[in-house]
C-alpha cells in the first residue's frame, strides 16, 4: 500500500490517541503536517537549521514520554544507547516503518551489539561513506519533526565523530558551529534558494518565527562553499549509497550543537521522499 493509499483509508474515529512514540496513524490525525516537502528543503537550505520544528503537540508528548524515560534509564542518551539503538542492526523498535530496500551487509566483525560499541584501533577517525555498520545505527526517528506523511524521518546514529578536524577546515569551523552541515540528493533541480525563506516563514507561525529572530551566517564565499562540500561530503556519499538517487529524493543535515537534543552522540537527519 502507498502513503496516499494508506492516508485514504485512516480513519479519525478508529484511532486511539495513545501516550509514548506515535503511530503513523496517530500522526496523520492527531499531528497533521505543518510544513510542505518544498517548505521543509527550504528550511534546510535557508541556513539557520533552528526552523525545523516537531508539532507543539507532539513535543508535548514527548516531553512528558521523556520524563519515564528519565526515571527508567537514568537519561535519554543511556535509553538511546542500552535499549533503543541496535547497533549493526536493522530499526525493527520503530513504529514507523521505512520503504527503504536496505540490504543486509555482513558486520566486519561479526558483532551485532544492544550497547554503545568502542571502537576498534582500526575503526575510521571520523564517519565515511563506508562506515563499518557495526559502528552505525539507521533507525526511523521516533518523534519526526512535521513532515508530511509521503516524507520518512530517518536518523543516522554512529559512534563516529561526525565533526572532525580532518574534515571542517579551520577557517569555517566557526560557521559549523553555528550552522551545521546540509545538504541534497536525487533532485535535478537545485534546492529552493533561501531567498525564497520569507514565502515560507507563515508555515512558522505557531512558533513565533519571524526574519528578524534568524541566527545564521553571512552567505559564504566560493571558497567557503567548496569547504563546506567538502566537510559534509562523506555524508553526501553516504546517503547517495543508501537512498537510490533514480527512486528517491532527500535533504539531510547535521544540527549544530546549539540544537542537538543529544549532543554526546552523533547522528544526521534524512528526510526522504520516494519518486513516483
Amino acid at each position: 500500500m502507498t502513503i496516499s493509499e494508506f492516508v485514504t483509508v485512516v480513519v479519525p474515529n478508529d484511532v486511539p490517541l495513545r501516550a509514548g512514540p506515535p503511530t503513523r496513524e496517530e500522526l496523520l490525525v492527531y499531528y497533521p503536517a505543518k510544513f510542505t516537502w518544498t517548505q521543509l528543503k527550504s528550511f534546510v537550505n535557508s541556513g539557520d537549521l533552528g526552523l525545523l520544528k516537531r508539532d507543539k503537540k507532539l513535543q508535548a508528548r514527548y516531553d512528558e514520554w521523556a520524563i519515564g524515560i528519565k526515571a527508567e534509564y537514568g537519561s535519554i542518551i543511556n535509553y538511546l544507547t542500552n535499549y533503543r539503538l541496535q547497533w549493526g542492526k536493522r530499526d525493527t523498535l520503530s513504529l514507523l516503518t521505512s520503504a527503504v530496500d536496505e540490504p543486509i551487509l555482513p558486520l566486519s566483525n561479526g558483532n551485532i551489539r544492544n550497547v554503545l560499541p568502542s571502537l576498534s584501533d582500526d575503526a575510521p577517525k571520523y564517519f565515511t561513506r563506508s562506515a563499518p555498520r557495526e559502528y552505525l545505527s539507521i533507525i526511523q526517528n521516533d518523534w519526526p519533526y512535521s513532515v508530511p506523511p509521503e516524507i520518512e524521518h530517518t536518523l543516522i546514529w554512529t559512534c563516529l565523530p561526525i565533526y572532525h578536524e580532518d574534515l571542517v577546515a579551520k577557517s569555517i569551523s566557526a560557521r559549523v558551529e553555528q550552522d551545521g552541515l546540509w545538504g541534497f540528493t536525487g533532485s535535478t533541480s537545485p534546492p529552493p534558494s533561501p531567498s525564497t525563506l520569507p514565502s515560507c516563514l507563515p508555515a512558522l507561525s505557531d512558533w513565533d518565527i519571524t526574519i528578524d529572530k534568524l541566527m545564521r551566517s553571512i552567505p559564504p564565499t566560493e571558497e567557503e562553499a567548496e569547504l563546506l562540500r567538502r566537510a559534509g561530503e562523506e555524508i553526501q556519499e553516504f546517503i547517495r549509497n543508501r537512498w537510490d538517487e533514480s527512486k528517491w529524493e532527500t535533504a539531510w543535515f547535521v544540527n549544530p550543537s546549539r540544537l542537538q537534543s543529544v549532543p554526546d552522540l552523533a547522528h544526521i537527519h534524512v528526510f526522504a521522499r520516494q519518486k513516483l
